[in-house]
C-alpha cells in the first residue's frame, strides 16, 4: 500500500453517495489527503483526482457542465493521474446511445452502446440487461495499475451501456453477450467500467496502484 501523503480529489457533480469510493481511497492510501469536492479548483490542486460516475449519462452531462468540471478535465488528465469509474469512463468519450443520444466529453474517441433488450449471446442465450455483478476482465496490455492483479480476475460491474472505442486504448476487456472494453488508458488516464470499491481484494489493489502510479507509462 502507498505511504505517500498525496492529495487525492474525488469529483462530485451531484450524481451520487461518493462514500465508498472515498473510503476504499482511505483504507489503501491512509497518508492521503482524501476530499470529495464540488469545486473544480480542487482539481487543480490535487496530486490525482478519480472521476467517479452513476446515473443516465443525460444527467450526468448536465450536472458535469454545469459544475465546470468539463472545462477543466483535459487540463487535469494532461498534468496528472486520473481515474474514471464506471459512467465517468463513459462521460469521457464523444457520444452515447443513452437518454435518447447524448454528447460527452469527447476526450477519448468512441461511443456508448446499449446492450440491447433481450440480450442474446451467441449460443441464443438470453442475458440480463443491466449486466450486474461478478465478471472476468482479461488483461489486454501490461500497465502499473495491474500490477499484483491475476489475469481474468474478476470484478463487480453494475451497466446497461458499454464502450466502444479504438483497440490501442483498450487495457482489459469483459464479455457480456458482446466483448466490451472493461478498462481503457491513455497518456495520464486510466479508467474502468467496473467498480473497483465494491471488487474486494483486487479492486483495493487498483486503488492502490492508482495511488502510487506516476501517471504515463510510469510506475
Amino acid at each position: 500500500m502507498t505511504d505517500f501523503a498525496d492529495r487525492i480529489a474525488v469529483i462530485d457533480y451531484g450524481m451520487g453517495n461518493l462514500h465508498s469510493v472515498a473510503k476504499a481511497l482511505e483504507r489503501v492510501a491512509p497518508r492521503a489527503r482524501v476530499s470529495v469536492t464540488t469545486d473544480p479548483r480542487e482539481l487543480q490542486r490535487a496530486d490525482r483526482v478519480v472521476f467517479p460516475g452513476v446515473g443516465a449519462i443525460g444527467d450526468c452531462m448536465a450536472a458535469i457542465r454545469e459544475s465546470g468540471f468539463d472545462r477543466v478535465l483535459p487540463e487535469v488528465i494532461a498534468e496528472k493521474p486520473v481515474l474514471a469509474i464506471c459512467v465517468g469512463m463513459q462521460a469521457l468519450m464523444a457520444h452515447s446511445e443513452e437518454s435518447g443520444g447524448a454528447d460527452c466529453l469527447g476526450l477519448l474517441p468512441g461511443r456508448v452502446r446499449f446492450f440491447g433488450d433481450p440480450l442474446i449471446d451467441a449460443d441464443g442465450e438470453r442475458l440480463k440487461v443491466p449486466h450486474m455483478g461478478w465478471n472476468v476482465v482479461h488483461q489486454t496490455i501490461d500497465h502499473p495499475l495491474w500490477a499484483g492483479i491475476a489475469q481474468d480476475s474478476r470484478f463487480y460491474f453494475v451497466h446497461s451501456y458499454w464502450v466502444e472505442t479504438e483497440p490501442q486504448l483498450i487495457a482489459g476487456s469483459c464479455a457480456h453477450g458482446v466483448r466490451f472494453a472493461a478498462a481503457l488508458h491513455a497518456g495520464n488516464l486510466f479508467a474502468v467500467q467496473f467498480h473497483p470499491e465494491k471488487s474486494h481484494t483486487d479492486g483495493l489493489r487498483l486503488l492502490a496502484n492508482f495511488t502510487d502510479w506516476g501517471g504515463g507509462d510510469r510506475c
